[in-house]
């Protein structure tokens, strides 16, 4: 996580604070890694709802509907702070096909349905890497940000894996922006919750951001893993 951030929620100085009460250092019962760089499209949308068990059973029922946008269900995680602020994690056959079905009326329609509350946060991201090797921990951040340029913070950022391992967190996705590669995700997996609030509050993560080219203040989300499709 070594430079990221996550919009509309919180900043780095209070993510920690979420993560207070959760200080057991994760057991790491990994499978042989299993890394995948082939460009893979999503859409993840992020937004509280009223009732997650009727807002899920709601998403649920509409499958049918995402499906016919070439649109798959991949993971849903809820808020560490807040269980109600969920994210959904969706893979994309077609970009320009999920761009319509973001805007449209039958979206707007579901998630009025389901009980979503508020400006929904929808991003067509392409992931460039991801791990999908099984882990003991469901405890994620999901971080955005802005780069100067996107090679040059990759490279900085996959030289510094094992700074992150070290402090209790593993790379599980990253990549940008569909039209624009300046604009950076990044998932990680927080394995000891101690060392990853100490480290999201280090000079050393300040010093890696500036190497690697951040050009923003980092925003943050962690989330549990609640459901795999």
């Amino acid at each position: 996580m070594v430079s990221c951030g996550e919009q509309n929620d919180q900043k780095d100085n209070e993510t920690s604070d979420s993560m207070t009460n959760d200080t057991t250092a994760a057991t790491l019962t990994t499978a042989p890694s299993a890394i995948v760089t082939t460009p893979q499209h999503m859409m993840v949308v992020r937004h509280k709802v009223a009732d997650f068990d009727k807002w899920l059973a709601s998403y649920e029922s509409r499958d049918s509907l995402r499906l016919a946008n070439g649109i798959h269900s991949y993971v849903i995680g809820r808020g560490v702070t807040d269980p109600n602020m969920i994210l959904v994690a969706t893979k994309v056959d077609d970009i320009e096909k999920a761009k319509a079905f973001g805007k449209s009326a039958d979206l707007k329609q579901a998630m009025q349905k389901g009980g979503v509350t508020g400006k929904p946060d929808i991003r067509l991201t392409t992931m460039t890497y991801q791990d999908t090797g099984m882990i003991s921990t469901d405890l994620r951040s999901r971080t955005t940000f802005t780069v100067k340029n996107w090679e040059n913070w990759q490279r900085s950022f996959d030289s510094s894996r094992q700074v992150r391992l070290d402090n209790g967190l593993i790379d599980r996705a990253y990549g940008h922006e569909a039209d624009d590669n300046n604009k950076v995700t990044v998932v990680v997996a927080v394995t000891d919750t101690a060392k990853a609030n100490a480290f999201w509050k280090s000079d050393q993560l300040k010093q890696l951001r500036a190497g690697s080219g951040v050009t923003s203040e980092p925003e943050r989300f962690l989330f549990r893993v609640v459901k795999r499709y």
